[in-house]
């Protein structure tokens, strides 16, 4: 284990699910721009990912990119059909997915599975707090690299295994075009 305590949580639902994977030590990367200085050796394909709330503060949306791609929040907002969104609060952000800013990873949806004390508006239909947006074309990279809930480290993963994944975790989903018109 690494002894730090929200990477081997991660590592240890990884292994105890038989979801392979390899690990990535690196000092903390908050932003893309400063990841991409040590990701260029790693054989992945590489996500951004951004966490919203809508502008009731009731739902919690998590959107999933390839990190060289560019996203304004307003085209977001037509993509998701959701309304007004905002990011979301540090605060919304560890009670969520157990993260704090410039860790946002869909790993962190391990925290999402049996939510504890959650708000009855804040859960949708199947019991979760977040509902997970994701680029089309990532269904097409073979493997995809994601902060372990930590951004002292990336964790890379098959495209397979993260389809195993969001099994486990069991909430919602949905592939979306990030490139060309909003409808």
């Amino acid at each position: 284990m690494t002894g730090n305590p929200k990477i081997d949580r991660t590592l240890a639902f990884l292994d105890g699910h038989s979801i392979g994977y390899e690990l990535f030590t690196h000092p903390p990367l908050p932003t893309i721009e400063e990841a991409l200085k040590y990701w260029k050796n790693i054989d992945s394909t590489h996500c951004k990912n951004l966490f919203f709330r809508n502008h009731k503060g009731n739902r919690h949306y998590l959107v999933v990119f390839e990190c060289h791609k560019e996203m304004d929040i307003h085209s977001l907002e037509h993509r998701l059909h959701q309304g007004k969104l905002s990011f979301a609060s540090a605060e919304r952000m560890d009670r969520c997915l157990g993260l704090s800013p410039g860790s946002v990873s869909p790993l962190g949806l391990i925290h999402d599975i049996s939510p504890e004390n959650p708000d009855p508006r804040e859960l949708y239909p199947e019991g979760h707090r977040v509902r997970l947006f994701l680029d089309r074309d990532l269904q097409s990279a073979e493997r995809l690299s994601f902060h372990p809930c930590d951004n002292t480290a990336s964790v890379v993963i098959s495209n397979r295994d993260f389809m195993r994944f969001l099994k486990i975790w069991g909430g919602e989903y949905e592939w979306l075009d990030m490139e060309g018109d909003p409808e």
